[in-house]
C-alpha cells in the first residue's frame, strides 16, 4: 500500500464521518426513527396478540395444522 492509498483512505474515512454525523444531527433521521420504533412495537403487540388465538387449548401446543387435517 502506498503513501497516496493510505492517505486518500484517511480522507474519505474522515469525510464519511462528518457525513454520517450531519445525518444523525438532522430532524429526518430523528422522523425516522421515531417512525421505526413506533412500527415495530406496533408490530410485536400484533404478532403477541395473534400468538394467543394459535394456542391449542387441549395439549397446550401451538397449533400448526388446521382442525381436522391428520397427525
Amino acid at each position: 500500500m502506498s503513501i497516496r492509498d493510505g492517505i486518500f483512505t484517511t480522507v474519505a474515512v474522515a469525510l464519511s464521518g462528518v457525513a454520517l454525523a450531519g445525518l444523525l444531527g438532522t430532524d429526518a433521521y430523528s422522523q425516522a426513527a421515531g417512525a421505526e420504533a413506533r412500527g415495530l412495537k406496533a408490530l410485536s403487540m400484533q404478532v403477541e396478540l395473534g400468538s394467543e388465538a394459535c394456542v391449542d387449548e387441549t395439549d397446550a401446543r401451538w397449533a400448526s395444522l388446521p382442525e381436522g387435517a391428520a397427525r
